[in-house]
């Protein structure tokens, strides 16, 4: 650039009306007010939404704040949900969209500036300026997506419905999966910051493929862990399998434990015994191998290509005397 040429370093304002359309004029009061919303309901849904709670004269809430809320008051009127789902809704939304926010915010940067050295006002404005343009194609996106996600969520519980039929309410039956890097503490000694983040990315990347590729649900990611729910027994040891294969590509070894039964579905995570069991497999099972419980080698019993065989019991911990089988192809 000309020396004469004077870029301004954007400021927080600036950043906030880009992505929410207003300037802040409201205060909480006003905010519930407008709304037609209890006070207390209020500060909780925004607690809830995983921001920090204004002093209560600042003017820290926009127009599309109170739209916002309003839907929330709306809701609540006509009756369709209560109070407490209301703010476990906020919560869900809340650390969803806290993660997207910084993901997508991380990819941007690491795509538009050179990170080895400190950004000048120039390379920020240049940020704001593709932020800009693309926003409306990602609201969008994020839109369609979300719904997207909604009908397959539907689909899966659909599916469920008549084998949760038979075990407790609430407890659904699904097939449990954890695949875990070997020798990843001293893989992460040997490479540098950017190369581990490389590694846990690609990882993360080629695991959610697999997962999704096979219509099964990548539950979370622990950076050297990953963890998925499967419908059925079969599915769940297709993908054990296939992502035994697709890092062994990659010049990286997983161990892959699987086990079939109830699940405590809990925030979009899972918990119980059948989780537990996958975990204590997967510390157990040797590199490039996929072992799993009797309940899951039941369920892949006569399925073409697959093999269960039963190997020695082992201890597990907090489980006592565990029947593992190794999961092959036949």
């Amino acid at each position: 650039m000309r020396e004469t040429d004077t870029v301004r370093r954007p400021t927080a304002e600036e950043i906030e009306q880009l992505f929410v359309g207003s300037a802040p004029r409201h205060t909480q009061g006003d905010v519930a007010e407008l709304a037609g919303v209890p006070p207390e309901l209020a500060r909780r849904i925004w607690r809830a939404l995983g921001f920090a709670t204004p002093a209560d004269d600042a003017r820290a809430f926009t127009d599309a704040d109170v739209e916002a809320l309003g839907r929330v008051a709306g809701m609540l009127g006509g009756e369709m949900i209560d109070e407490e789902t209301v703010v476990r809704m906020a919560r869900a939304l809340g650390q969803t969209t806290a993660r997207l926010a910084q993901w997508q915010s991380e990819i941007m940067i690491g795509a538009l500036l050179d990170l080895s050295e400190p950004p000048g006002d120039e390379d920020l404005a240049g940020v704001m300026e593709v932020t800009r343009r693309l926003l409306p194609d990602f609201e969008r996106l994020l839109v369609h997506v979300w719904r997207a996600q909604l009908a397959a969520a539907g689909a899966r519980l659909l599916a469920t419905a008549d084998v949760g039929a038979e075990t407790a309410p609430g407890r659904p039956s699904l097939a449990v999966g954890f695949a875990d890097l070997v020798s990843f503490t001293q893989v992460s000694r040997e490479l540098d910051e950017q190369g581990l983040a490389e590694l846990v990315e690609n990882f993360e990347a080629r695991a959610s493929d697999v997962v999704a590729g096979h219509g099964a649900r990548l539950v979370k990611t622990l950076g050297d862990e990953v963890l998925f729910t499967a419908p059925t027994a079969e599915t769940a040891a297709r993908i054990a399998l296939d992502l035994v294969d697709v890092l062994l590509e990659d010049g990286r070894e997983v161990r892959v434990g699987l086990s079939y039964g109830p699940v405590l579905p809990v925030m979009g995570d899972v918990f119980g015994t059948t989780v537990n069991l996958a975990a204590r497999l997967t510390a157990i099972a040797r590199p490039c191998t996929v072992l799993v419980d009797p309940g899951l080698a039941e369920g892949v019993e006569g399925a073409p290509g697959l093999l269960a065989q039963r190997i020695r019991r082992r201890p597990a911990r907090g489980l006592g005397m565990i029947q593992p089988y190794v999961l092959r192809r036949s």
